[in-house]
């Protein structure tokens, strides 16, 4: 679980997810929530052997009524298909000595209609009003086009979605303004070696935070994207409302490597229980939270420093120093 939750930190992960979920619904939503449907298809659209039964339909009907114009508008339904499948009915009628000699006759009645002189359409009586009916639009062609568009737009949202909730959503809980006091960017001034680092940002928790998970984007003075650092909510204790926070988690991700670096900054308490101490080492390396305690974390090419500016734990009926009441942080990366 804690390898996918780091795959989604990656923001072309995250992006292909959601891409790939919008993609899903979309399809879900045009072939069975709202599928196309199609009606009075041309019997050139047929299948054959549909297509055979229409040549049937028309002799048949040929040889109790002939109406040469009617059957010339069904013969015209199959379009380039019809040679073929008056072939395939001729075939299997063989046997059918009247069937065949319908066929003939409504095959030379059709072709002595076609070369017959085309007579003139009688002029239009001035004094009746012109028929201005407009015919029936067709909507097939603009329902497709709907539903494309709207399957598109599905996976554009879902996409951007999966995004934000993923990757750049963190503390999407809390409003802006509460984000904006709790995570701000600090004054970068050079570490005790003299190293100037590319960010610097700090970041607070308060109890009552429940969904504190600050993420900040790591971009090179050129405006280059070189990863991501951020902190959040790794262990709670107890239960009831507000959560009682026992450990974060301090992670950094790099473009350039191929997995994010965590350690989890636990309470005294939590890093003094192996129980609990245990079970948070499957998610990074443990560390006692301590005020002015750094913490370093390092991928192929970015290092981040993390320091304890000020903390301070809860009181209750829970264990002694057991739970944050607040903590900052300052989160400095250089490049290496």
């Amino acid at each position: 679980m804690e390898t996918v939750k780091e795959y989604l930190k990656r923001p072309i992960i995250a992006a292909v997810l959601g891409a790939i979920l919008g993609l899903a619904f979309g399809l879900l939503f045009a072939w069975r929530i709202w599928p196309t449907n199609y009606t009075d298809a041309a019997a050139e659209h047929l299948r054959t052997d549909l297509q055979d039964q229409w040549v049937l339909m028309m002799v048949s009907d040929y040889r109790l009524n002939p109406d040469t114009g009617l059957a010339d508008l069904r013969m015209k339904e199959l379009a380039d298909q019809k040679d073929a499948a008056i072939g395939r009915v001729r075939a299997a009628k063989a046997g059918d000595p009247d069937f065949i000699a319908a066929l003939d006759n409504m095959q030379k009645a059709l072709g002595e209609a076609a070369a017959a002189p085309v007579v003139p359409e009688a002029p239009q009586d001035e004094t009746k009003p012109a028929d201005t009916t407009e015919p029936e639009k067709k909507t097939g062609p603009n329902l497709t086009i709907l539903l494309v568009l709207m399957c598109l737009l599905t996976l554009v949202v879902g996409g951007v979605v999966a995004y934000l909730l993923l990757f750049r959503g963190k503390g999407a809980g809390a409003t802006p303004a509460a984000r904006k006091e709790r995570a701000q960017p600090a004054p970068i001034e050079p570490d005790a070696d003299g190293n100037v680092p590319v960010v610097n940002y700090l970041s607070s928790y308060t109890l009552g935070s429940d969904l504190y998970d600050d993420s900040f984007s790591i971009d090179s003075a050129t405006g280059e994207f070189l990863g991501e650092c951020g902190v959040g909510i790794s262990e709670t204790i107890g239960v009831g409302d507000p959560k009682k926070v026992t450990a974060f988690e301090v992670w950094l991700f790099d473009k350039n490597d191929i997995q994010t670096v965590t350690k989890v900054l636990m309470s005294d308490h939590a890093f003094n229980d192996p129980v609990i101490k245990q079970r948070l080492a499957s998610k990074g390396e443990p560390v006692s939270a301590e005020p002015g305690k750094r913490i370093s974390l390092e991928t192929a090419t970015l290092r981040l420093e993390a320091r304890v500016v000020t903390m301070s734990y809860g009181a209750g009926a829970l264990p002694e120093d057991s739970f944050f009441d607040q903590m900052t942080l300052e989160l400095q990366v250089f490049t290496k």
